[in-house]
């Protein structure tokens, strides 16, 4: 068991809000997070089947990836599917929170799940939406707790510099501070002048680690009061973005790959825009509705484009790039459901919560093929 604010604190840390598309409807939509959550469902839509799921599994929270309100509601009833929607949620205190585009765009999220699912490798993004500041940080540290607060940032994520992570820079020095009446000071007395031999470690991270970091190297650190220094830096940080573009290991046909699609993602069939016989090896991927990002895949250099709701006349902007398409739906971001409960499992286990996750089971997909 965990209060709910606390979970989502942990969720975010992996989506955080921020990276979400402007306007974007996400974050809490029904009932509250401030209680106890049990047990934890994943979907990928929360439609009224999926709320009687977690009806009968007596969910706390549902975590979803569209947002079951997206559009205004003028009234909430019984007439409508909507309006029991929330009616249910309220009535049985099942809180409902959703991680739509912030999701798609996190590293590890829908994105790359769909790229692990198809084999992609050399992937990077395909739309970058935005660039994550840097920080350096600065903190003074006596001789006898270096190691465990030098130890506490790297676990933290600090200092992750390209291939190489755990990056520090470490300075000797004399430390000087004077306790006054109400401090209590875990060295030197108060109202003395107190030297103590310090070392300063020089780190970075980045803005969706800063909150983590120095709740870490607060833990670690022995003084009442932590004398540290955070100073944005100029370096290039981590690129966010809608979509991913990779290369498959080993090159085929259009007609292979449309097949190897269908496989990849367990569903009934695919619509497909090209030549059978034309060569793929670069492919682009993005989950849900990537109309507007056909030119995208080809100006990145796509031979094939992998997304969901392609649209008749985009089909043709495609052809005439030399673009081809493979539509397996929008569903498949159904990848998200097992990708979040993992995520999840991992960060309770290392926070040792005692929260129960479960998938959904319930197939929200409206098309069948006759």
């Amino acid at each position: 068991m965990a209060n709910g604010n606390h979970i989502i604190q942990l969720f975010e840390s992996f989506a955080p809000k921020h990276l979400a598309v402007e306007g974007d409807k996400i974050g809490l939509q029904i009932g509250s997070l401030d209680k106890e959550v049990r047990k934890v469902m994943v979907t990928l839509d929360v439609l009224e089947p999926v709320v009687d799921e977690a009806i009968e599994h007596e969910i706390d929270l549902i975590i979803a990836h569209h947002p079951p309100i997206f559009s205004p509601l003028g009234q909430v009833n019984d007439r409508s599917a909507a309006g029991r929607i929330v009616m249910k949620c309220v009535k049985h205190d099942i809180a409902v929170y959703v991680a739509h585009t912030n999701l798609d765009v996190c590293a590890g999220g829908v994105n790359d799940w769909m790229s692990d699912a198809l084999g992609l490798i050399e992937t990077s993004v395909l739309i970058p939406t935005y660039e994550e500041p840097v920080y350096k940080l600065a903190v003074f540290v006596p001789k006898t707790h270096e190691a465990v607060v030098s130890e506490a940032l790297a676990r933290a994520g600090a200092g992750h510099i390209g291939d190489y992570r755990d990056c520090q820079f470490k300075v000797d020095g004399i430390g000087q501070f004077k306790p006054l009446d109400h401090a209590d000071p875990y060295l030197g007395q108060v109202g003395k002048t107190e030297t103590v031999e310090e070392v300063k470690i020089e780190t970075i991270m980045t803005e969706s680690q800063k909150k983590h970091v120095l709740r870490a190297m607060k833990q670690a650190h022995p003084y009442e009061e932590v004398a540290h220094d955070v100073i944005r830096d100029e370096i290039a940080g981590p690129v966010h973005g809608l979509g991913r573009i990779g290369r498959l290991a080993s090159p085929l046909t259009l007609e292979q790959f449309a097949l190897h699609v269908k496989s990849s993602f367990g569903v009934e069939g695919v619509r497909v825009v090209g030549e059978p016989g034309r060569m793929i090896e670069k492919v682009a991927v993005l989950g849900g509705d990537g109309n507007k990002y056909v030119s995208a895949a080809h100006f990145k250099g796509a031979d094939a484009y992998v997304t969901g709701d392609l649209y008749f006349h985009v089909a043709h902007d495609a052809m005439a790039l030399g673009l081809a398409v493979v539509d397996p739906g929008h569903h498949v971001e159904s990848v998200m459901k097992q990708g979040v409960v993992d995520v999840l499992r991992q960060r309770f286990n290392q926070a040792k919560l005692d929260v129960e996750l479960i998938v959904s089971t319930t197939n929200t997909n409206p098309f069948r093929f006759q």
